[in-house]
C-alpha cells in the first residue's frame, strides 16, 4: 500500500479579473467575492482596501502612503493519494507578495493568510453535524480533526511545499464570537496588542492538530483582534512587511465577512467578547451572502466525503494512525 502521498502545486493570481476554478470551494473568501453581478468591482475595492490598509501600517519612508501594493496568488493543493494521478483538491491558501514601487522591487510576503479545506468542511458541516444530530449534549466524534490536521501537517513538511516556499505558513482569522478576550501589556509595532483568552476553543484544538499554535493581537487603528495560527516564532520569524501583508488581506476580508466585529464603530476594551449582532458596525461597499456561504459548507463536505474521505478510507485510517506530528 502507498502512503507516500504526493503533492502538485498550482498558483494563480488574485485579482480584479480572477474567475475561480472548478476545485475552488465556494465560501472561500477570495472565491465569494468573485460571483455576481458586480464581482469586478467586489474585487476591485477588495484589493484596493488591501493597498490602502497596508501603506497606513507601512507608514515609514511612506509620506503620500502610496509606496507598496500587495499582489495575491491563490495557491491550490492536489493530493494524490495513490500515485495514479488523482489528484483531490486538499487545500486551497493564499500568498502575498509586496511590491515596493519606491525601489521597483517586488519580494514574497506570507504564505497561508486564508485556509480553505474540503475536508474541514466535512469534518464540521457532515461529520460533527452528524454525531450530534440525537444528542442531548454536543461532544465531539472520536479522533475529530485528526486526519485533516496530519494531512495539513505532512504538507507543510513535504518536499513539495520547501521548493515552493522559504518559510511555515501564517493562518489568519477572526476571533471567536463565543470567547472572551483579554488585553495584555505586550505590544508589537506591527502586529499591536496582544489579547490572550483561557477558555477553551474547538478551533484552537483543531488547528493544534496541524501543528499550529495561535496568538490574538489587534493591530494599530484595528477594532479587534485576529487571531494568528503559526509554526515556530511568530513575533521574530516573519518581518515587518510580511507581518503586514497578512493583516492588510486577511483584515480586509474580515471587514467584508465579519463587519460586526471588524467593521464596528468602537474599539474592543480591556474585556473584548465579538458579537456577531453588533448592531453598531459599517457595512463595505461589497457583495456578500454569508447565508448561501454556511448553506454551501454542507455540499462542500458531502463533495469532501464521496470524492476523497470514503474511496480512500481503509488507506487514510491507516496512514493516520501511524503518522505522528
Amino acid at each position: 500500500m502507498n502512503t507516500d502521498f504526493s503533492f502538485a502545486i498550482n498558483s494563480i493570481c488574485f485579482d480584479e479579473n480572477y474567475h475561480p476554478s472548478d476545485k475552488t470551494r465556494m465560501t472561500t473568501n477570495f472565491a465569494n467575492l468573485a460571483r455576481g453581478e458586480h464581482r469586478q468591482e467586489n474585487l476591485r475595492n477588495a484589493l484596493k482596501m488591501i493597498d490602502n490598509r497596508f501603506n497606513a501600517l507601512a507608514h515609514w519612508d511612506n509620506p503620500n502612503a502610496d509606496r507598496y501594493s500587495v499582489e495575491l496568488e491563490i495557491i491550490s493543493v492536489d493530493m494524490d493519494v495513490e500515485g495514479k494521478g488523482n489528484g483531490f483538491p486538499t487545500i486551497e491558501i493564499l500568498k502575498t507578495n509586496i511590491v515596493d514601487h519606491q525601489t521597483n522591487k517586488r519580494f514574497e510576503g506570507i504564505v497561508g493568510n486564508n485556509l480553505s479545506s474540503y475536508v474541514r468542511d466535512y469534518d464540521f458541516s457532515v461529520l460533527l453535524l452528524n454525531h450530534n444530530k440525537d444528542q442531548q449534549k454536543f461532544s465531539l466524534p472520536n479522533n475529530f480533526g485528526d486526519l485533516h490536521g496530519k494531512l495539513f501537517n505532512y504538507f507543510v513538511n513535504s518536499s513539495a511545499y520547501q521548493q515552493h516556499f522559504n518559510k511555515p505558513p501564517v493562518i489568519c482569522l477572526s476571533v471567536s464570537h463565543d470567547k472572551t478576550y483579554h488585553r495584555t501589556e505586550n505590544h508589537h509595532p506591527v502586529l499591536g496588542t496582544e489579547y490572550e483568552t483561557n477558555e477553551p476553543s474547538l478551533t484552537v484544538d483543531y488547528f493544534r492538530k496541524m501543528g499550529m499554535q495561535v496568538r490574538y493581537f489587534i493591530p494599530p487603528n484595528s477594532v479587534a483582534p485576529l487571531a494568528f495560527y503559526y509554526f515556530g516564532d511568530l513575533l521574530n520569524d516573519y518581518n515587518n512587511l510580511e507581518l503586514i501583508s497578512t493583516i492588510a488581506t486577511m483584515e480586509t476580508f474580515q471587514k467584508i465577512y465579519r463587519p460586526e466585529i471588524y467593521n464596528a464603530n468602537a474599539v474592543a476594551g480591556k474585556c473584548y467578547q465579538p458579537d456577531l449582532k453588533h448592531r453598531d458596525h459599517s457595512l463595505t461597499q461589497i457583495d456578500y451572502d454569508r447565508e448561501e456561504r454556511s448553506l454551501l459548507a454542507v455540499e462542500q463536505g458531502k463533495y469532501a466525503e464521496e470524492h476523497f474521505i470514503k474511496p480512500y478510507q481503509t488507506i487514510l485510517e491507516q496512514w493516520s494512525a501511524n503518522y505522528a506530528l
